[in-house]
């Protein structure tokens, strides 16, 4: 591998570690002309699928696309990098797992919702609400309840609990939705 700093072609592999679950390989480098270390990570080239829209037109596998949807529902909540990557990580596997050559766009955004269901509720039906082109409020209040019904599987991490701590929750945490209580 070429030195990025003086572009020597001859650099030696001081450590090799596991990276992100066990898909990818961690290297750290050194150059052998310059001394300068580096770090590289590899992972294995797998051909994605094919998507299909709903339109039923073709498009290569984007994973920049869904990236950036899960982003947008995310935006301006409590919800680490790393986390987002680990969940982006889980939909790549599961779409690579299926073994086809065409996935329906359908598909995908369901993988999309399983785990921003598990990430953070707000992002889950602000992804929801665009997903599902909800038309009023009903939809709203339908999706919301299904969330109730569906209780995160993963326990929360500190970082989460203590940013929860600091927002208002979007559901009641009671069955007591509505209903005023007197002091």
């Amino acid at each position: 591998m070429y030195c990025p700093f003086c572009g020597h072609v001859d650099t030696k592999v001081s450590d090799s570690r596991l990276a992100s679950e066990g898909r990818q390989v961690r290297r750290r480098r050194e150059c052998l002309s310059c001394g300068e270390r580096f770090t590289t990570f590899e992972t294995a080239e797998l051909v994605m699928p094919v998507v299909i829209k709903a339109d039923r037109s073709r498009q290569p596998f984007d994973e920049n696309k869904v990236r950036s949807g899960m982003e947008k529902a995310l935006e301006k909540r409590p919800v680490s990098r790393e986390a987002i990557d680990e969940a982006l990580g889980r939909i790549f596997h599961r779409i690579r797992a299926l073994g086809e050559r065409e996935v329906q766009a359908r598909l995908i955004g369901e993988y999309v919702m399983d785990e921003l269901r598990n990430l953070d509720e707000v992002a889950f039906v602000r992804f929801a609400s665009v997903y599902r082109h909800f038309q009023d409020i009903d939809a709203f209040r339908e999706e919301i309840e299904k969330l109730r019904q569906h209780p995160r599987r993963r326990k929360p991490t500190r970082e989460r609990e203590a940013a929860e701590r600091e927002q208002l929750p979007l559901l009641p945490e009671t069955g007591d939705a509505g209903k005023d209580k007197a002091p």
